[in-house]
């Protein structure tokens, strides 16, 4: 299972993109997904930036398997989970 998440409509507003990620994660795990696709949009690259510090988290890092940046789009990336 594929899920998606477009921060296109809440790029500038921190806490709902903090949200928008946690809750992505979160379905993602109770759904037990074996891919997210997030779009932080190609722009100036901050919320790339943002959305990487935030998968970076030791709290977080710790739920999914590795991250993939998408090399014909530098305006998505992949989470991928691995289930047993």
């Amino acid at each position: 299972m594929k899920l998606k998440l477009d921060l296109h409509d809440i790029y500038n507003r921190g806490a709902e993109i903090d949200r928008a990620l946690h809750g992505i994660i979160q379905e993602a795990i109770r759904k037990k997904a074996t891919e997210v696709e997030i779009i932080p949009g190609k722009g100036s690259g901050q919320l790339k930036k943002k959305v990487l510090r935030f998968l970076d988290q030791k709290e977080i890092k710790a739920l999914y398997h590795r991250i993939d940046k998408d090399a014909k789009n530098h305006g998505r990336l992949f989470v991928y989970f691995r289930w047993k």
